[in-house]
């Protein structure tokens, strides 16, 4: 605390001689600013005016975190025509003015009454003036003048990061770069040297080094390992004052890892590697690993196994298991632990990536013996052969040799082996196999044609140790015999014209043989002897399993033969040969250019008439005879109604009298009850159309009484017993009640009346279809006829 009032009375005292030399050279400077204006010269003769100031201020200055019990003194402001009778009042205005500024009125002393920090603001901007003190009237124009914050050492240097971290490979030249640190320093750097920056290393050394100017880091030991010491840890100071005694100062830690290079060879551990495998393993089994081990990491860890030398070279193999960087011994044939024990092999152990910067350091690689002992192991049975190829003839019995497979057991004991056929190869049984000395034979009979190869696997194992089987194909190939004739390649037929016109073959045929080549081709084309001198046709052998069929006649009739059936014979090239009798079809067209008819209705038809007219004409007859059918069958339904009536029956009288009545509403012109059936009333009415199986009985309180003029009730009532009765038709029955009532509006369906009616249908077409329909042409004809006959 006392070191800090000395430092700030010296602070004040250089203030005050500071301010004393400002006001000497304000006095003695000539071009200071007075109350009288003058005239001044400047370039070229150009003279310049300007209004001389009356008061003397200077440029102030006061120095920043002054904390004295007292205002700091900044300066003094005087009029020359002050004259000390305190008439004069100095003002002050502008930035800090009356906060951080405040002036004496009568004397224009300035005082700053709050600390101030450069690095906050670095100078105030402030206006003077002085005015008349009873009237405010000012005595002259107001100026401005600086107040500038002069700088002290209060600010240490700061490093733009905490911690840095930085690479750089192991064993560099000395001198390397690795990192650059900066400091800043918040003081005025154009002000004595309290933002002049300077850098050490604190700790580190002996193995970096940093520039004092820039804070550059660099190697400072040669071939530094990285396997020795990977991370190093290094403290910078940066310092002001240009690193002097008195200077404030910061650090910084900065973390360096060397990264690696491939400086290090692999080494294996050991120089002899033990291992041992089973005879009974299979190709790519693990027989054991190795190990060479390399410090370095990464890819310049990385390391390639290969086999050089030894008598195992071709029952093993080495590849790399780069997760784990061990070399894995895998067996790449089988082995036979009665004919060879021990292997014995070279395993070489090299980098895969070299740095050419190291290659002197030696050869990147090392070499190990690695010997194998093979173990003996109950090995399943092997068979003499790989796979085996047997045939036999179709049509072969049963038992039928085939052939033999035979298989031996390797071990030493050479145990009896039992073979078996695996039947899901052979799944129709069609072989059989000895179960002790692997002799095959057929079980049914084979056809070739059916299936020419059977592919079957044979499976042997020792009698003592069935667990452990060996398997082998078999296959079986069915020799052909000639046991199928040839025959027609397709169900050939052709056709001749009646009046040829040329010498061409008809057709020509082939044929097809189920058997074996051998057998088959080539075929030999003929016609049976019995009919070898056909006058109609002939046969001709192209000698290329090919014949043509040659008509003998110029001219034939379909009305003396229109179907040829041509046998022809067909034998085979087998031994012996077969042969088999075909039949060509060959039928007889007229031809008339590029028509064809071969049918004989055809023929026998008028030319005169096309197809069309033929079926207008059939389906015309056909319509006719379906209305002949319904006018008969409707003439046949009026005469017989489903009702028996008796001559008697009361409707009938109703009819001859021509009194149809007034309608429902008309109930005084009869009785009602006469239109009842008088069978009705006993509850039976007969029906011609079906015979009842039993007889039905009315209720007996639904039979209306025969005086009852209700009509609606009538009809309720036999409608109620036409759809209880069992032995109706499912129509309503009440049809058969002569009531019409007063007629509808339907207009009428019959066709009698057809010919006087409008109609847009033309009929006109009738006088075209001959005179059998002439008649329906007079009757239906055009509307104009009957016009003109009217």
């Amino acid at each position: 605390m006392k070191d800090d009032n000395c430092l700030h009375a010296a602070l004040l005292c250089l203030g005050m001689l500071s301010y004393s030399l400002a006001i000497a050279t304000e006095r003695l400077n000539p071009s200071r600013p007075s109350l009288h204006g003058h005239h001044e010269k400047g370039k070229e003769g150009q003279v310049l005016h300007r209004s001389k100031r009356g008061w003397v201020w200077n440029q102030f200055f006061v120095i920043e975190e002054y904390t004295g019990p007292d205002p700091v003194l900044v300066g003094r402001l005087h009029s020359d025509i002050d004259s000390g009778d305190g008439n004069i009042k100095y003002i002050l205005s502008g930035e800090g003015a009356g906060i951080i500024f405040v002036i004496d009125d009568k004397s224009g002393n300035i005082h700053a009454t709050k600390t101030l920090d450069r690095e906050e603001r670095a100078q105030y901007t402030l206006t003077a003036q002085a005015v008349d003190r009873n009237t405010n009237r000012p005595l002259e124009p107001p100026s401005e003048f600086i107040v500038k914050v002069q700088d002290i050492n209060d600010n240490p240097p700061e490093f733009l990061h905490e911690n840095y971290h930085a690479n750089v490979p192991e064993r560099s030249n000395v001198g390397t770069s690795v990192i650059q640190v900066t400091a800043s320093d918040a003081d005025d750097p154009t002000y004595g040297n309290s933002a002049k920056l300077v850098y050490s290393i604190l700790e580190g050394q002996p193995y970096f080094s940093v520039e004092a100017q820039t804070g550059i880091i660099r190697t400072a030991l040669p071939n530094m390992d990285r396997e020795a010491k990977e991370e190093y840890h290094v403290v910078i100071q940066a310092k002001d004052m240009g690193g002097h005694m008195g200077g404030l100062s910061g650090t910084t830690k900065v973390t360096i890892t060397l990264t690696d290079v491939n400086d290090n060879p692999p080494k294996f551990p050991q120089s002899v590697y033990q291992m041992s495998i089973s005879e009974a393993s299979i190709p790519g089994e693990e027989a054991g690993r190795v190990k060479a081990k390399d410090p370095d990491i990464g890819e310049n860890g990385l390391v390639a196994y290969n086999i050089i030398d030894g008598d195992g070279i071709e029952m093993f193999e080495i590849t790399t298991d780069y997760e784990t960087q061990e070399g894995v011994v895998k067996l790449k044939k089988h082995l036979d632990y009665e004919a060879k024990k021990t292997y014995s092999l070279k395993v070489e152990a090299a980098n895969v990536h070299i740095d050419p910067k190291f290659i002197n350091n030696g050869p990147f690689k090392d070499t190990v013996t690695v010997k194998i002992n093979v173990e003996d192991a109950d090995e399943p049975p092997v068979f003499l052969k790989p796979n085996y190829i047997l045939a036999v003839e179709e049509n072969a019995g049963p038992d039928a040799p085939v052939g033999r497979v035979h298989a031996k057991d390797p071990d030493a004991k050479n145990s009896p082996i039992r073979y078996t056929i695996d039947r899901h190869t052979d799944p129709d049984r069609y072989f059989n196999i000895n179960l002790e000395d692997g002799s095959i034979t057929t079980a049914k009979k084979l056809d070739r044609e059916e299936t020419a190869w059977h592919n079957i696997s044979v499976l042997a194992a020792e009698i003592h140790n069935r667990h452990l089987e060996a398997k082998v194909p078999v296959a079986i190939r069915v020799i052909d015999v000639n046991d199928n004739a040839p025959k027609f390649s397709d169900a050939y037929e052709t056709t001749v014209c009646e009046k040829r016109q040329s010498n061409e073959p008809l057709i020509t045929i082939t044929a097809e043989d189920k058997d074996d080549t051998a057998n088959g081709p080539r075929f030999i084309f003929s016609l049976p002897p019995e009919i070898i001198h056909n006058p109609n046709f002939t046969l001709h052998d192209n000698r290329d399993n090919s014949a043509s069929i040659i008509a003998r006649r110029t001219s034939f009739s379909r009305q003396v033969q229109d179907l040829y059936l041509l046998p022809i014979v067909i034998n085979d090239g087998g031994n012996p040969p077969l042969s088999s009798t075909n039949t060509l079809t060959i039928r007889v067209c007229g031809c008339d250019g590029e028509r064809m008819l071969c049918n004989a209705e055809a023929y026998t038809l008028n030319a005169g008439l096309s197809t069309g007219a033929l079926i207008a004409i059939l389906a015309c007859i056909v319509i006719l005879l379906v209305i002949v059918v319904l006018f008969v069958t409707l003439k046949r339904q009026k005469k017989e109604p489903l009702i028996v009536f008796e001559e008697e029956d009361v409707r009938e009288n109703i009819i001859t009298y021509d009194d149809e009545g007034g309608g429902e509403e008309d109930t005084e012109a009869f009785d009602i009850a006469t239109l009842q059936n008088p069978d009705g009333i006993n509850g039976f009415i007969p029906r011609k159309d079906i015979k009842p199986e039993y007889q039905y009985m009315p209720r007996p309180g639904l039979r209306p009484a025969p005086n009852s003029v209700d009509v609606d009730d009538f009809i309720n009532t036999r409608i109620h017993e036409a759809d209880n009765d069992p032995t109706a038709p499912p129509y309503d029955s009440i049809q058969i009640y002569g009531y019409e009532g007063r007629g509808s509006v339907a207009g009428s369906l019959s066709s009698l009346e057809s010919a006087t009616t409008d109609s847009d249908l033309d009929y006109d077409y009738l006088q075209n279809w001959g005179p059998r329909f002439k008649k329906l042409a007079d009757l239906y004809g055009s509307k104009d006829t009957f016009e003109d006959d009217s």
